[in-house]
């Protein structure tokens, strides 16, 4: 079946054009210098008196009262609430911009119960790791992606902009000082999470007046699934529409599925496979991928596209469609070429390939469950096995997961491997 044709609802176009003209002037008066750095015919002369985030002027305020690092196995690493002893913290204001940023002990944020994140969503955020290589470096992957991809989060939900290599040396100089202490085995990881809000004190629909950017670290248990995830289609809810934001990493893209992706597990699943009119989006909240053999007997490895704006621009999506196009394009040893896919396929596409025994094998991919395959997708009563040849995977699967951890923990000397230079021997 071929794949179905989605019209964008009646005014979508006139909104999105309304939003990227707004979302342009949001950046030319909070970081200008961006766009001198694109040379933006349209705003590279804007001036502006506001400041812009500058990582130079971090002043450090180091804890007094450091906390224990837990142990491998204890409970408190299951409730992902454990942080590590410092955070990140810089506060924008519309009639000044960027204050310093400050490394400072980790605790709680002061809000006024009017605050604007609490009433509007005016909230966007990174899943990051940070990474304990087998060469005993700290490394983080593919940083300056994550926080680009913050600067497009933020300034869709009327937030400020910046630069994004700011942002990146903030995180750095953050888990150079706790990563000693925090992250001392190799091949283990922490979890960072940098975010961003609108904390302004004051009711009403309107741009907040100030932003409250922080990062922290915390430990996470490894997710995933022995048997394959198991996922359950939606055949009524949507995740996101043409013209909306499901593109940005933004909190109004999670919490309105969290019934639903409950209700599935309460069902026997792990995740919702969420659809557009059939149209197959995202698993949960990771990027979805399917190995199968077309009509014509070509090797393919298809995703959704980013055109449509309805699906997060993952980075391990883009890490694991560049490595395979560079690595599996012209094929190895007794396997076929794999040719990359991108575009709109739908479930009964799905269902057509399992009954002709098509389909290779099928994955989800973020930064929180990783690489992680799929066994089992319900669609309409019906629970369709996705093969998984090698007992707990499909062969490509593993072998992409493979390449991404060995980029992640220095067994594969790589750029987007960053090296962490830490503040202290450990």
């Amino acid at each position: 079946m071929a794949p179905s044709a989605i019209t964008p609802p009646q005014g979508v176009q006139e909104t999105s054009e309304l939003t990227a003209a707004a979302v342009a002037g949001k950046i030319a008066q909070t970081a200008p210098g961006l766009l001198k750095r694109v040379a933006d015919p349209l705003n590279s002369g804007v001036k502006t008196t506001l400041r812009p985030l500058d990582a130079s002027r971090l002043r450090f305020t180091r804890t007094t009262t450091p906390m224990t690092v837990p142990q491998p196995g204890d409970p408190i690493i299951a409730t992902a609430s454990q942080c590590t002893d410092h955070m990140i913290t810089a506060v924008w204001r519309s009639t000044t911009g960027w204050g310093d940023p400050e490394l400072r002990p980790y605790g709680n944020l002061s809000l006024a119960p009017t605050a604007s994140v609490l009433h509007y969503a005016t909230e966007c955020f990174e899943g990051m790791k940070m990474y304990r290589g087998f060469d005993r470096k700290l490394r983080l992957f593919r940083p300056d992606s994550n926080c680009k991809r913050m600067l497009v989060s933020s300034t869709r939900i009327a937030l400020p902009g910046f630069d994004p290599k700011e942002l990146e040396k903030l995180i750095i100089a953050m888990i150079a000082v706790d990563g000693p202490k925090w992250l001392p085995k190799a091949g283990t990881f922490l979890y960072l999470r940098p975010t961003m809000i609108g904390s302004a004190g004051a009711l009403g629909v309107a741009t907040p007046k100030e932003a409250t950017l922080f990062v922290i670290a915390t430990f996470m248990p490894p997710l995933g699934a022995p048997q394959g995830l198991k996922l359950l289609a939606s055949t009524d809810g949507v995740r996101a529409w043409p013209g909306g934001f499901g593109f940005a990493k933004v909190g109004a893209n999670y919490g309105p599925s969290l019934m639903a992706n409950g209700e599935a597990r309460a069902r026997g699943y792990d995740q919702v496979l969420w659809l557009l009119n059939g149209q197959i989006t995202e698993a949960g909240a990771s990027n979805f991928f399917v190995m199968w053999k077309s009509k014509e007997g070509k090797t393919q490895l298809v995703t959704a596209p980013l055109g449509d704006k309805i699906i997060l621009d993952g980075v391990t999506r883009r890490s694991i469609l560049q490595l395979t196009r560079e690595r599996l394009s012209h094929g190895r040893t007794g396997q076929d070429p794999v040719e990359i896919v991108e575009r709109q396929f739908t479930m009964e596409d799905i269902v057509q390939a399992v009954n002709e025994g098509r389909i290779l094998e099928a994955f989800a991919a973020g930064t929180a469950y990783f690489v992680c395959p799929v066994s089992v997708i319900h669609y309409k009563n019906q629970d369709l096995q996705i093969p998984m040849s090698q007992g707990d995977s499909g062969p490509y699967t593993a072998l992409v997961k493979s390449w991404l951890v060995d980029i992640m923990y220095g067994r594969e000397q790589h750029e987007w491997g960053v090296v962490v230079e830490e503040e202290q021997p450990f």
